[in-house]
């Protein structure tokens, strides 16, 4: 078996996206992709099974560049305000082109689903190192109980809760935040 050109299906991705912003999800399919790329539709079908195979790899992608540009844009010192600055950048992204993504694979919402709980983990990840990182936590908050890692899958949970709910605020979750970290 020949291996797979990753430029190639990163074209393939791009020409996918241009069709999808251009003329809405529906307009994307196999033939129109090849058609676009200048390539065999069995080219296209070498590198994503279908439509949704294609939306779902665009919708991941997507996730993937967020979570590296929420790296750079998280400057806060505190966690609650880091916090604050994280819900503020996914809920601006959601409301953006996210969301159209994301809504685009109606028929499989589960498997985004499932691709999307490694972004997730990854931005367990990520709440947790900036945790970590706040020198102004006092080590003694943390016991079994309460372990660095069981608020930061706590933060994690509520904040993707409130960004399904498209709360204006997570000032709650903040405030509970910082009276447990006292």
């Amino acid at each position: 078996m020949r291996k797979k050109d990753e430029t190639l299906r990163d074209t393939l991705l791009d020409h996918a996206r241009k069709i999808a912003i251009e003329q809405g999800p529906d307009a994307l399919n196999i033939r129109a992709l090849a058609e676009r790329a200048g390539v065999a539709t069995g080219t296209v079908y070498n590198y994503f099974d279908s439509k949704d195979d294609i939306l779902l790899a665009i919708t991941e992608e997507y996730w993937r560049k967020a979570l590296v540009d929420l790296d750079n844009e998280v400057q806060a010192d505190t966690f609650p305000e880091q916090l604050r600055e994280i819900y503020a950048f996914l809920r601006n992204r959601l409301a953006d082109s996210a969301g159209f993504w994301m809504n685009s694979l109606r028929s499989r919402q589960a498997a985004g689903r499932d691709r999307m709980s490694s972004m997730q983990k990854e931005l367990g990840s990520a709440i947790l190192r900036w945790m970590r990182q706040d020198k102004s936590i006092s080590p003694v908050v943390w016991n079994e109980a309460l372990s660095e890692e069981r608020l930061a899958d706590f933060v994690l949970m509520n904040m993707l809760l409130l960004l399904r709910m498209n709360a204006p605020s997570i000032e709650p979750l903040i405030e509970i935040v910082k009276r447990t970290l006292r």
